[in-house]
């Protein structure tokens, strides 16, 4: 598994709120467990107390991305740096059951889930994961989504760092209004445009009889 797998447990972490909605998905221990995906066995240590905890590593990782997005790349490397000191992580050369084509085992990198509970887990591989990205890739690589008041959290993995949108439901929906606003601003200069002819237009003056 490459290391840039784990970076998307960020993204999954942060995206369970949309503030600017009032809205927030992580409310029980299942929404918890559903964040790890695939790792059934680290979703099963998983607890009550977890959601509250959860919550809190969410809140910081966004932090991240908020300063990463404003061009502040110091702020947001010092953010994840207290992430990585809280929550270390284990690395592990592991090949799993997959093989290549002589048969042999697929060496490679496996970030461990830390044993103690699964807050501490996922935060230290989606911390681990993000480090990964951004010094891979760079700090302007992660950003918030430009549709408001979407403002999800997304990894730039486009070869002209150009992305500015979570998904394409929100890039359509944003140039839908980009749009639509043009054509209103192009309406209001027609109207004025008409508005002033019909003043500086000259009187016709009367004829005496």
């Amino acid at each position: 598994m490459e290391l840039a797998y784990y970076s998307d447990y960020a993204v999954r972490l942060v995206n369970t709120e949309e503030p600017a909605r009032n809205k927030d998905s992580l409310t029980t221990v299942e929404s918890v467990r559903d964040l790890f995906g695939a790792n059934a066995q680290a979703a099963r240590r998983a607890t009550d107390a977890d959601v509250t905890r959860f919550r809190s590593v969410r809140g910081r990782l966004r932090a991240v991305f908020q300063a990463a997005d404003s061009g502040d790349e110091t702020l947001a490397v010092d953010l994840l740096n207290s992430l990585l000191l809280e929550f270390p992580v284990s690395p592990q050369v592991s090949g799993h059951d997959t093989r290549d084509a002589d048969g042999k085992p697929d060496w490679h990198m496996h970030l461990a889930d830390h044993p103690s509970n699964a807050t501490a887990g996922f935060a230290a591989i989606a911390a681990m994961g993000l480090a990964f990205h951004l010094t891979s890739h760079g700090v302007d690589r992660l950003g918030l989504c430009e549709a408001a008041p979407c403002r999800n959290a997304y990894l730039d993995t486009s070869t002209n760092r150009s992305r500015r949108y979570c998904s394409d439901r929100c890039a359509t929906r944003a140039n839908v209004a980009a749009y639509r606003a043009r054509k209103r601003q192009e309406t209001l200069r027609t109207e004025d445009t008409g508005r002033s002819a019909d003043t500086t237009q000259p009187s016709t003056p009367s004829t005496d009889r």
